[in-house]
């Protein structure tokens, strides 16, 4: 059936919101628990009665329109967030550095989205997902410039010979996503000699998910940058420019400047602090728009007058039996390295803590950066490895007599490791525990970054 306009695509879009894909399906490709593209298949085939195809063009190509089906979960706070990035078109690293951005493949396949989300429920049938919304999805004109700028980023690491090295931390909303994960996903490259991964194009998963918290739960978000900022200059310039006119100031300075409160009673009073200044209240930055869609995170640094931040820097909480089995495809650690970005809000004391107590802390300037692809897939990787099998092979825990207690010592790897991370513990104190595979107990232990590492990043040291 060949659809004359929008109106009518959508009209018949909404006409499979409320319906499981069991109840649309007149193929029985629901059935099929495995095969991952069938619920796609169901709406194109059976919805919208044409035939399944793998066309470089669009789906509906007289109107522009491609469509998608996509996953939404609900988190364990009740709220709703997008279940993966969006994939799109393949990257063909020979054909997409002869074009410009308006002419690529990208936008010839997906400047005009129709998303159908659905209900992922965890154990039940792919036949009983409900679709929950349609939506013809037109980018706005500020999304649209950052996008831009991404696929001009991505194009020209392809032109510079570094296919090798793209990272979905690259970029910030549109990614370039590994499609494949074995030797056999490795593709040419034209100006470089060494293979790299095939990549797909694809909307982030925190960009997906921006979408559902405003179409579906409708929530607002705040807007840090104008339309106008990111058509002619990089979200990190903006964010250096609203962050500028602070630095080398104390933050008693910056306090009476700006009219905020500094409650350094709280243990979060510096993100509270930075939150202030980009206009939200409270510590989450994905109130911030363009943070929520870009995956960005705040980090927080004091240095101290060596240079260094008195701290390592933490993460999340090690699940010992999860890493002792998954895969490091699968892995947290690859997968939040390679979609996030860190925001690094650096302050800096210029005493030392003995000569006084009550030092001033200085705004030092902000740092955004992502791990490099390359120490991802290297040294990482050998991190997720060398701890996986020490789980597997059971850790060793060796009770040391103090004065006035016993401490359990391990031979998890510590600062200095790799130069990069470490675990140790992140605990409540020493009752907090989790259980290893074998069944025993351990204090509850976290991933940490060096504080080395992250001083020389904050210093302006090249880790990329």
């Amino acid at each position: 059936m060949l659809y004359q306009t929008e109106e009518e695509v959508m009209y018949k879009a909404r006409e499979a919101e409320g319906k499981t894909f069991g109840s649309i399906d007149k193929s029985n490709r629901s059935q099929n628990e495995q095969a991952k593209g069938h619920l796609g298949q169901i709406i194109e085939e059976s919805h919208f009665g044409y035939k399944i195809n793998s066309n470089k063009e669009a789906d509906f190509e007289n109107l522009g329109i491609e469509l998608k089906v996509t996953p939404i979960k609900k988190n364990k706070n009740g709220t709703l967030s997008a279940k993966e990035r969006l994939v799109l078109n393949i990257i063909n690293y020979e054909e997409e550095v002869l074009f410009d951005f308006y002419n690529s493949s990208f936008w010839n396949k997906n400047q005009k989205l129709l998303l159908i989300f659905y209900l992922w429920i965890p154990k039940i049938r792919r036949a009983d997902y409900k679709i929950l919304k349609a939506h013809l999805h037109n980018y706005p004109e500020d999304d649209l410039a950052v996008i831009k700028k991404d696929w001009e980023f991505i194009v020209q690491k392809i032109k510079d010979g570094r296919a090798h090295e793209l990272s979905e931390a690259d970029t910030n909303y549109l990614g370039a996503c590994t499609k494949g994960a074995n030797k056999s996903s490795l593709r040419m490259q034209p100006f470089s000699s060494e293979m790299a991964m095939q990549r797909a194009f694809s909307l982030k998963q925190s960009y997906m998910t921006s979408l559902v918290r405003q179409l579906i739960t409708q929530e607002d978000l705040v807007r840090f940058s104008s339309t106008e900022d990111l058509k002619y200059k990089s979200f990190e310039n903006v964010l250096h420019e609203k962050f500028s006119p602070y630095i080398g100031k104390t933050l008693k300075e910056i306090s009476e400047e700006t009219k905020q409160t500094i409650n350094q009673g709280s243990k979060a009073f510096l993100q509270q602090f930075v939150s202030g200044l980009l206009g939200i209240q409270g510590t989450k930055l994905s109130q911030i728009e363009e943070f929520e869609k870009a995956n960005i995170q705040l980090k927080t640094v004091r240095l101290e007058p060596s240079g260094l931040p008195k701290e390592h820097m933490s993460f999340r909480n090690i699940d010992f039996k999860n890493w002792a089995m998954e895969s490091w495809e699968e892995s947290w650690l690859k997968n939040f390295f390679e979609e996030t970005k860190l925001l690094f809000v650096i302050f800096e004391y210029r005493e030392t803590q003995h000569k006084n107590p009550n030092r001033e802390l200085y705004f030092k300037g902000i740092k955004l950066w992502n791990m490099p692809q390359e120490k991802i897939n290297k040294d990482l990787y050998k991190f997720w490895q060398h701890l996986q099998l020490l789980i597997k092979g059971g850790i060793q825990l060796t009770p040391i007599k103090q004065k006035t207690r016993t401490i359990m010592s391990n031979n998890l790897p510590k600062p200095g490791f790799n130069g990069i991370c470490h675990i140790r513990p992140k605990a409540r104190d020493s009752r907090d525990k989790t259980p290893l595979p074998d069944g025993r107990l351990i204090t509850k232990q976290g991933f940490w970054l060096d504080n080395r590492f992250i001083g020389r990043l904050c210093n302006g040291g090249n880790e990329n």
